[in-house]
């Protein structure tokens, strides 16, 4: 992709994902994650409606007339976005890719918590750690974030959420909140993030593909695993191969759900074609 195509694609991203966080997101995300708690800001008089436990009662002897407490939120959190790139996300049957959806989800979420003044970091991963950006603050921060979306290119094909997790866990001292967008096509992680989970605020956020839940009858196949580059002959006409797909499909979805469940993170499942703004929406709304 040239410099110029990618620009226009980041600034496409922006117009469409800023407009979203700025009139959608932006004060739902705001209630649904909660600053570190209440810190002291000033003193000033009693006005009519003011609640009458702020009132500071040594000022009010002192000038003999009402005074209050304000305080505020202490709002500047960290959101960190762990994105997986391996091969499974450059699968799509319908207009646009995995990676698509996932990218203007990340979009979304991190002008969100730019709006409301947050740190936002982003961790690419595969099997191994593709890439690290530090959380800052500010809108060119997340227009390097939605180009190293669109451009990067993946070292590795295969997925280790595992190892992503431990890596997060590591580089993330304070409490965080934590968006992890895959297809979750893998196991053995619940452990490890149960350990996250913990310390964090963890959400999954699963895209995939209708084409994924099950095989089509096509007859004899030519197939290839996009994550080991391997290639198959599939007899797509035979019912037990069909129904052994659809199953183990199955078991990984199952195993995302229980996994997060279990470990007291959110999850939310979205479909390529079927649009994630009421989802997220949906979601924000049902925590805050």
């Amino acid at each position: 992709m040239d410099t110029k195509e990618l620009l226009k694609k980041v600034r496409k991203i922006e117009i469409k994902t800023r407009r979203l966080s700025n009139h959608v997101f932006g004060g739902e995300y705001h209630s649904t994650f909660k600053g570190r708690g209440m810190t002291f800001s000033e003193v000033r008089q009693y006005q009519f409606g003011d609640d009458v436990r702020a009132i500071d009662w040594n000022v009010t002897a002192r000038y003999n007339e009402p005074f209050v407490k304000i305080f505020e939120e202490e709002r500047e959190l960290t959101m960190m976005l762990m994105v997986d790139i391996s091969g499974s996300e450059f699968f799509g049957t319908q207009s646009s890719f995995k990676k698509d959806i996932i990218t203007e989800i990340s979009a979304t979420l991190a002008f969100s918590a730019t709006q409301n003044n947050d740190k936002i970091g982003l961790l690419l991963f595969s099997d191994q750690i593709e890439l690290y950006i530090p959380p800052k603050k500010g809108r060119m921060h997340v227009l390097r974030i939605i180009r190293e979306l669109l451009e990067f290119q993946p070292k590795s094909k295969k997925t280790d959420v595992t190892a992503a997790l431990k890596y997060i866990r590591n580089m993330m001292k304070k409490k965080a909140i934590i968006f992890i967008l895959s297809d979750f096509m893998d196991d053995d992680y619940q452990r490890t993030l149960k350990i996250l989970a913990n310390k964090h605020d963890v959400t999954g956020i699963r895209v995939y593909d209708e084409r994924e839940e099950e095989m089509p009858n096509l007859g004899m196949v030519q197939m290839q695993d996009a994550e080991t580059g391997e290639f198959l002959l599939v007899n797509t006409g035979s019912s037990s191969v069909r129904k052994n797909y659809a199953k183990h499909y199955q078991e990984r979805v199952d195993y995302f759900k229980t996994s997060f469940n279990l470990s007291g993170a959110g999850t939310l499942s979205t479909r390529v074609d079927e649009g994630y703004v009421k989802k997220l929406l949906g979601y924000f709304k049902r925590r805050g």
